[in-house]
């Protein structure tokens, strides 16, 4: 007998659009703590971003929501320095708003395209997981014009959200 569920298994995974470019796709293991993402920050992320050109890195923001690992002192901390007054986060010099996925592009845009290139095939096994996800960052990264159409979306995001004084905005998008 065929039964129609996914077995339960979780999969952490990290990535960043700037401008018309996918960075990584990397897998964070095990339970994501404050102490994994500071190990992650300094030395996977300078790694992630070899080749975005030095003057890039120098003028981007760095953007998480507000999950609490993410907000443990030490990676405040890691990112005030090497990120001075250019992150976005909750206890950030920019405060990101709760539940404010319209505003970024990996929210209203990659997750869900990864999501149906992933689970476009039922998923039986970590391992399968895992290669589909890989397999859709790759496929996601050689679309580049796709993801500059998305960045460049954010700014008319945020006026359609400033003119709603904040509410529900997406309908007049």
């Amino acid at each position: 007998m065929e039964s129609n569920f996914q077995l339960r298994f979780s999969v952490n995974v990290w990535c960043a659009v700037l401008d018309d470019q996918l960075i990584g796709r990397f897998i964070l293991e095990g339970r994501l703590t404050g102490e994994a993402y500071l190990r992650f920050l300094q030395e996977e992320v300078p790694r992630l971003l070899e080749d975005v050109p030095l003057n890039k890195r120098g003028r981007m923001y760095f953007q998480h929501d507000g999950a609490p690992p993410l907000f443990s002192r030490e990676v405040r901390n890691f990112l005030k320095y090497r990120f001075p007054g250019r992150w976005i986060g909750r206890g950030g010099p920019y405060n990101w708003p709760a539940r404010s996925p319209e505003l970024s592009p990996l929210d209203y845009y990659v997750w869900g395209w990864m999501k149906e290139l992933v689970y476009s095939v039922k998923v039986g096994t970590r391992d399968a997981l895992l290669g589909r996800i890989l397999d859709a960052a790759d496929r996601i990264r050689n679309v580049q014009r796709k993801l500059q159409r998305a960045t460049r979306a954010v700014h008319n995001r945020a006026a359609a959200c400033v003119a709603a004084a904040g509410n529900i905005f997406e309908n007049q998008l």
